[in-house]
Parts: structure tokens; sequence; C-alpha cells
């Protein structure tokens, strides 16, 4: 499949998503689709699956692959799975069946491409239990089953960078339209977002012709570092819409000769970036937020718990916010990233914020998850710690007004001991599913052993002949 070098006024597109497959052929028809791309996320929240002719997916929509698209680390490497319990074998297959209201137009593709995102499944019929889909399915039936409905919107923090073809050197920041790179951090300037105008063009237009509800794009505090908001919406419907935008800025900046990362610190003396998740929680059937008083908009007692819920298990939960030994490098005091458990009113050191708002629209914004998490499993892992807290009915500690950090580091610093809390952790292993967990842990692991095998500068510019 060829990839068009320079943009194009894009054809008319219709709205993401369809109901069922006999809409997706004409779907298909209208747009001219000629290929189509059959994706799940794994557990890095990469793309897995196969692209086909679009006749061959109208005529077999379900297709197969091996569970072991969800054992793989990021090296590209397997775990061993030897005596984890319930695992079966990695080259057992599965069988994906499109959600088709995910589907979507592949607008950087040259020839008339879709894309789709599907759920994964057992031989028998069963949820595979692995699928980061699944996870945050499966905590959402849980406050489905209380007859509450959450509603999430993430915050999405990434830096474009000169491209690097030698990863022993270290990243610089990209040549604008001035011809000059960023020598100093411009947070907020407009002048400096325009430095890329046209790579915006394009991610914007890209973002429309997929349905992706794109609400502001600011600069960060970072040299070249960008962040996108995504408008509030259902946590499933917002996990699939981060998982595509991640693609298509990669995308739009390859096409400027440029790259778009989403590691948690890719450069040393930067800050690092975030994926912050605005949540909160809604009556369906009224649409009412269960965090005010309908009478008085005062805050719920179910908000304290649900604040208390996410202060208790965040150190439990940070393997899947802070996903690699890279993440924990933005968990250091002065990076600007909050390091405690601690929640206040519209304070950004505290990584739990109430931002300011009216009682219809009280949330809670968590600000530890990094970048590079899988929004699938960050979202089921915050509003699982934020569900344990309210049926639990616990309650949070007083609200912070100065320096959150200034009690030191609260969060495990690093991905083996933040594994160890999360396997330890019984409610949460429960609610996210220990055949989840397990293989999760065990991909981390291997993660970790495999970064252990590499020495890096530091360790040659200060040991070599100091030690």
């Amino acid at each position: 499949m060829k990839y068009r070098e320079k943009r194009a006024k894009p054809a008319p597109y219709a709205a993401r998503g369809v109901g069922s497959v006999e809409e997706a052929a004409e779907w298909f028809r209208r747009q001219n689709i000629e290929e189509i791309e059959c994706m799940v996320p794994d557990l890095a929240g990469v793309a897995r699956g196969k692209i086909m002719p679009a006749t061959k997916f109208l005529a077999t929509p379900q297709m197969n692959l091996p569970l072991a698209v969800f054992y793989q680390t990021i090296t590209g490497d397997f775990p061993d799975l030897e005596g984890l319990v319930g695992a079966v074998q990695s080259d057992t297959d599965i069988f994906l069946t499109p959600d088709y209201g995910t589907l979507a137009v592949v607008p950087w593709a040259h020839d008339p491409t879709a894309q789709v995102i599907h759920d994964a499944f057992s031989p028998d019929g069963a949820p595979v239990e692995e699928s980061p889909r699944r996870v945050l399915r499966r905590v959402l039936e849980l406050y489905a089953a209380k007859g509450w409905k959450p509603v999430v919107a993430p915050e999405l923090e990434f830096y474009l960078v000169e491209k690097n073809l030698d990863p022993d050197y270290p990243l610089k920041p990209p040549v604008g339209r001035s011809g000059r790179p960023e020598t100093g951090r411009q947070g907020y300037s407009i002048s400096a977002v325009n430095e890329f105008d046209a790579l915006f063009e394009d991610m914007y237009e890209y973002s429309e012709q997929q349905g992706l509800a794109i609400d502001t794009l600011i600069h960060e505090s970072g040299v070249a570092q960008m962040e996108i908001n995504l408008r509030h919406g259902d946590p499933l419907e917002l996990a699939d819409q981060v998982f595509m935008f991640k693609r298509t800025i990669r995308e739009a900046a390859m096409a400027h000769d440029i790259y778009a990362t989403f590691m948690a610190k890719p450069m040393a003396a930067e800050p690092g970036s975030a994926m912050h998740i605005h949540q909160s929680i809604i009556d369906p059937a009224s649409g009412l937020s269960l965090f005010s008083d309908p009478e008085t908009g005062a805050p719920t007692a179910m908000f304290e718990s649900f604040i208390a819920g996410q202060q208790r298990y965040l150190p439990a939960i940070m393997s899947i916010l802070a996903p690699y030994v890279n993440s924990y490098r933005r968990i250091a005091r002065d990076s600007g990233a909050p390091i405690n458990t601690q929640w206040g009113h519209d304070n950004r050191t505290a990584g739990l914020r109430v931002p300011p708002s009216d009682a219809a629209n009280r949330r809670l914004e968590n600000r530890i998850p990094s970048s590079d998490a899988n929004p699938y499993l960050a979202i089921a892992a915050v509003l699982a710690t934020g569900y344990l807290g309210m049926v639990a009915g616990l309650k949070p500690s007083a609200a912070v007004a100065d320096d959150a950090n200034a009690g030191g580091i609260a969060l495990p610093r690093s991905l083996i001991d933040s594994l160890a809390l999360m396997e330890s952790c019984e409610p949460l292993v429960e609610i996210l599913g220990p055949r989840f967990v397990a293989a999760y842990t065990r991909v981390k692991q291997a993660e970790y052993e495999t970064f252990m095998q590499t020495i890096s500068p530091w360790e040659r510019e200060f040991l070599l002949l100091n030690v």
C-alpha cells in the first residue's frame, strides 16, 4: 500500500462508524474503499492485525490471529510463559470481530483505505481477557451494573522532534517554517504552534475525516511539546480516539519529515509528557452528575469516595499509568509532574486535581498517567480505582492548597516495584481480571529484563574509569 507524499484535498467522507456489515458494504461503495486495515490494540496500544481487500473483509468480516499478539513486548519479543497460571499456548488462535462503530477512512493512504478496530474472542466465544479493549469493557460493565455512566476527557501531550536515525544520539527539536528550531520554552505560544502550521493542518484534516473530536491544541512548556485535548464522552469511544489519534499525528508528522513521539521523557532537559484523564459520573437516565447534589450543587459523598479510591490505589496501578522504564524518568522532583497521591482544587501540583467548574461539570483530573500509556488500560485503571473507592465508601484526605509535591515522592520509582504492587492488590486484580494482570505482568517483566541488558552512556561516562 502506498502513502501519499504531500497533502491533497480529501474526497467527501461519511461520518465515522456504521451499525452492521451491510451498512459497511454501502459505506465502502460510497467511499470507493479498496483495502481495509483490521486492527486490534495490543498491551502497548500498538495496532496489530491484517490488511485485506475490502471484498474479502465483507465476505468474512471475522478474522483470526494468534493469542501471541497480546503477549508481545514492545521490542517484539515474547516472554517465557512457563508457570503462568491460566495462560494458554501463545500460538492458540483467537477470533477478531469488527466493531463497526469504529469504521473510518485512513486519510493518509494513497489508495482508498478504511480501518476498523476489532474485539477479540476465544474459540468458545468468550472475550479474550488479555485484550485491553476487554479490560476497559469489564470495568464499564461494573459501572453499568450500579446504574452509573462514566464520562472521560483525555488530554494528550507529545513532542515533535527531528528525525532520529541513530538511537545513540539524543533527540532534538525540529526546524519549523522559520528555518530555526526552538531554543527556549514557548509554553502556550501561538507563534510556536504556527511554526508547524502545515503539519497541524494535515492533523486536523486527517482527524476530521476519521471523526476524531479534537477540542483544542496548545503548545506545552517543553521545546516543541504540544498538547491535544479531546472532547468528553464515553470511555471506550475516547480510548479508541486516543488510539487512532496517536497513529494520526505520527503519520502527519512523518509526511513533514519529522517525528511525533509519545515517549514519557524523550529529552533529558525537558518536561515529560502526560495523558491527563478528566473523569465524571452521570446518571444515564437523567444525565445529571452524580458528583453534585441536585438541590444544593455541593459535592456528593460519591465524589469524595471516587477521589479516595484513586488516592488509595494509585500506587497499585502505576505500572499501567507509567508502563515503561522511561516513564519513571518523569516521576522525579522538579520534573513538572505530580509525584504524589494528594488531591486539591485547581492545584496542578496534586496528582488528583478538581478543575474549576459548575456543579453540572464537576470532575476529577488524574494527572499521573504518562502519554506512553495504553489509553484503554489507563482509563480502565483510573475508573477501577474510583469504583473501588465508591463501593467501599472511602474517605479522602484533606484537600491540599499549596505544593502537593513538598512531601516527597509517594509513587513507585520503578516498573518492577509497580508491577509487584499491582500483583499483590487483590481488589484491583479482581476488577481488571486475573488473566490480564498475569499476562501484563509477565510482558512488562520481560521488557524490564531486556532494558537491563543495555549499558547506558551514563554508565560508560561515570563508571568506566572511576570505580
